[in-house]
């Protein structure tokens, strides 16, 4: 890490003395907040994905955020929260490079006030609440940087209300490998067929590594849910689909997946003209002409139908219909 960004009123935090510690030779500069130098307009995201920098930040305002609509993996009530911004990877079809001006990686540090606030939701809350970590990063990705998981893995574990969904595609697992299992956290990999993956995954752990975790996580006794979203219109799209899900459960028995999600690929429109223009030339883009709908770009909704029937039939062979939820 060449740069990394502090917060002053975090300088001393232990979590960040722990993590300058590790990069002694980094250059440190200080700043007020984070967004002074996160949310400036003019900055090249693409440029910065190349060497970005680490800023250790707290979270100040809400934490804890109700999921967008239509996110569901059964519990009642979703919510999401965020211990960091940007990910480790270079996926294409990715919303954060036309969400964020800069690809540099935010971590918020304070842990404690995190977990004040998913109490709160908890103390409030009469049903269920299943909590996404996975929304604005991958949930173990930079695990051996900031210790995440393995200090929620045991605030979790103590609240049987609770669902906690670490969203990943990493093979940095080691944390989960070394803990006791607990019904109510679920390991969520996202998959694409491998050939969909080496072209538009970039810096992701292949299908088979993935596949593979989610063999070992599974048989260890962790909930494990499938995320297939997006979909991605490739060509042979049904052909490898089809092969990767009888693939997946030759190898996971049915009885581990949690859930299954699937959902087109699609950006609001300011978003994907700010992604293609990143990308004018990238393969992702010209397999299916995204069109305007519901003041969304994605594709036609005849193929977007008949993919996720396609998919739903595969899964439907293997897995009861209320495991499998449609993200809209």
């Amino acid at each position: 890490m060449d740069t990394i960004y502090v917060e002053e009123g975090v300088r001393e935090h232990p979590r960040v003395l722990e993590i300058l510690g590790r990069y002694p030779k980094s250059t440190v500069i200080e700043c007020s907040r984070y967004s002074e130098v996160f949310n400036p307009r003019s900055q090249n995201f693409r440029l910065q994905k190349k060497r970005p920098a680490l800023i250790l930040a707290q979270k100040h305002g809400a934490r804890v955020l109700p999921a967008p609509d239509g996110y569901s993996i059964g519990p009642g009530r979703n919510m999401y929260f965020s211990h960091m911004l940007n990910c480790l990877y270079d996926c294409r079809y990715c919303f954060l490079q036309g969400m964020y001006s800069s690809a540099h990686y935010v971590f918020f540090v304070n842990f404690e006030e995190f977990k004040e606030d998913i109490d709160a939701v908890l103390a409030d809350s009469s049903e269920q609440v299943c909590f996404f970590s996975g929304y604005d990063c991958d949930s173990l990705a930079m695990e051996s940087l900031t210790g995440f998981a393995g200090e929620f893995l045991q605030f979790f574990s103590k609240r049987p209300k609770a669902v906690l969904e670490l969203r990943t595609k990493s093979a940095n697992t080691s944390v989960l490998e070394r803990e006791e299992t607990a019904s109510n956290i679920v390991v969520a990999y996202t998959l694409t067929p491998d050939v969909i993956a080496r072209e538009i995954e970039h810096g992701a752990p292949s299908y088979s590594v993935r596949l593979s975790k989610l063999e070992k996580l599974s048989a260890q006794g962790w909930p494990v849910g499938l995320r297939l979203d997006p979909l991605v219109p490739w060509p042979g799209f049904k052909k490898l689909y089809r092969e990767m899900i009888d693939e997946l459960f030759a190898k996971v028995e049915p009885a581990a997946i949690h859930s299954v999600t699937l959902g087109p690929m699609r950006f609001p429109k300011a978003m994907f003209e700010r992604i293609v223009k990143l990308y004018p030339s990238d393969p992702l883009f010209a397999l299916q002409e995204m069109l305007p709908h519901s003041g969304q770009v994605t594709y036609s909704k005849d193929l977007e139908s008949e993919m996720i029937e396609t998919v739903c039939d595969a899964l439907r062979k293997h897995l009861p219909e209320s495991r499998i939820f449609r993200q809209v």
